[in-house]
């Protein structure tokens, strides 16, 4: 295994539960303590996670910190695909939803461009804007106004002014964070609100966020976890963040992801 295979890993690895220990990474990936332990070395020099005694902890970000659309549709690709493939069997012909911004929900859009005679209500320009490029002719498409944020998410007063009147099916709502007692949260304090209101005029809250979403804490929180009518996540969530979330949502659906087809993609942005 090349480093950077070891080391997209590690970090793989991290993101799911939040720490590891060198024991643990030794017998993972079949390889020398010592191996290891510079693996973990070359990655906190970069920044991307902190190196204690015997392991690592992940990089906590602030609670305020929100990254752009561009930096986001990078991360968790496969993970993402496949979450947005098992939620669009959820939705059927005929239908009202609610679709919110985030990276994940526009890959859940390219399925639901296939979906006829669906009515789509977004404050996602990325999302009304696959629908509008590739969604069938008989799907029909409400854009909220409002104030666009880092993440290209329109958001505030006008958008939620534009969502008192409507009634949904279901809401597809994508997070920064979801944790036992901060719940799904987000950085910013007006999409907060906006989500907020989409789920007050939903049947149905579908949360779609990886797994590497499990212990993150946004700034303001839009719902309880317990607010989930379903929660599409990938399988890589630890046994005990599983377990918690089956406890709290109303249905828990993990989606596995190739672990040989993340090393081909990890071989593939390398050689970009």
């Amino acid at each position: 295994m090349l480093a950077a295979q070891r080391r997209s890993r590690i970090l793989a690895e991290l993101n799911r539960d939040g720490t590891v220990r060198v024991t643990d990474l030794v017998d993972l990936l079949g390889v020398s303590d010592m191996t290891v332990r510079r693996d973990l070395v070359a990655l906190h020099r970069e920044g991307l996670l902190e190196k204690v005694h015997g392991g690592a902890l992940a990089v906590a970000e602030p609670s305020s910190s929100e990254p752009g659309f561009a930096a986001k549709s990078v991360q968790r690709r496969l993970e993402k695909e496949a979450i947005a493939a098992r939620a669009a069997q959820l939705v059927h012909e005929g239908m009202a939803i609610a679709v919110s911004a985030g990276t994940t929900t526009h890959a859940l859009t390219e399925h639901l461009a296939r979906i006829p005679h669906l009515t789509v209500v977004t404050n996602s320009v990325w999302v009304a804007d696959v629908l509008h490029r590739a969604g069938d002719s008989t799907t029909s498409v409400l854009l909220t106004g409002g104030l666009r944020t880092p993440s290209d998410a329109l958001v505030g007063p006008v958008a939620v002014s534009s969502l008192r009147s409507l009634h949904v099916d279901a809401f597809f709502m994508g997070v920064h964070g979801m944790d036992v007692r901060a719940g799904f949260s987000t950085p910013n304090l007006l999409e907060s609100e906006t989500n907020r209101a989409m789920i007050e005029r939903s049947r149905r809250l579908i949360v779609c966020a990886d797994s590497s979403k499990w212990g993150v804490v946004g700034l303001s929180s839009i719902a309880a976890l317990s607010d989930a009518s379903v929660l599409v996540t990938d399988s890589r969530l630890s046994a005990q963040a599983g377990g918690i979330l089956a406890d709290h949502v109303g249905e828990l659906i993990l989606v596995d992801v190739d672990d040989d087809m993340d090393d081909l993609a990890s071989e593939s942005s390398r050689d970009a």
